[in-house]
């Protein structure tokens, strides 16, 4: 084998190398996107049951309901529409009815409801994750300087 051919198989190598990372990176960030939906947009979106998406908007007045354990339900609104979920596991201590909050999980096909595996809610009282904010203040539900409810507040602060 001459140098020169020494050089190419290396450089060849290293390429296939660079190719296969990148697949791995893209193939990875593939499985982990979950995409950000309104409780309206769901009723115009074709999802399958098991697709993982982020749910976003306000816990309806009146539907929080603690089941067994650390079971709990709760009706995500943006003023439009509603969707039921199921969440098991810890809230977050400022979780409450009125107040903003993003879900991560899947729609089931057995209940036809959204079980979430993560809720995220604000971290204090200025505070409405950003996504959910940007979308009811397009919707006309949330103006700035007020909360959804009409209370006064600074609006959404940003990290």
């Amino acid at each position: 084998m001459t140098r020169k051919q020494k050089r190419l198989a290396v450089i060849g190598g290293g390429m296939s190398f660079i190719i296969a990372a990148v697949l791995l990176v893209m193939f990875a960030f593939s499985q982990s996107v979950a995409y950000f939906f309104m409780p309206a947009d769901i009723a115009k979106a074709d999802l399958k049951p098991g697709t993982r998406i982020r749910l976003g908007g306000l816990v309806a007045e009146g539907s929080v309901k603690r089941g067994q354990g650390s079971t709990v339900s709760f009706t995500v609104t943006d003023g439009t529409g509603n969707v039921p979920v199921t969440y098991t596991g810890i809230l977050p201590d400022l979780f409450r009815e009125g107040q903003g909050v993003v879900t991560e999980g899947a729609f089931d096909a057995a209940t036809h409801g959204f079980v979430a595996d993560s809720v995220l809610a604000k971290h204090d009282e200025n505070y409405m994750p950003k996504e959910v904010a940007d979308r009811l203040k397009k919707d006309g539900v949330w103006k700035e300087g007020q909360g959804p409810q009409g209370n006064q507040d600074k609006g959404v602060a940003t990290r």
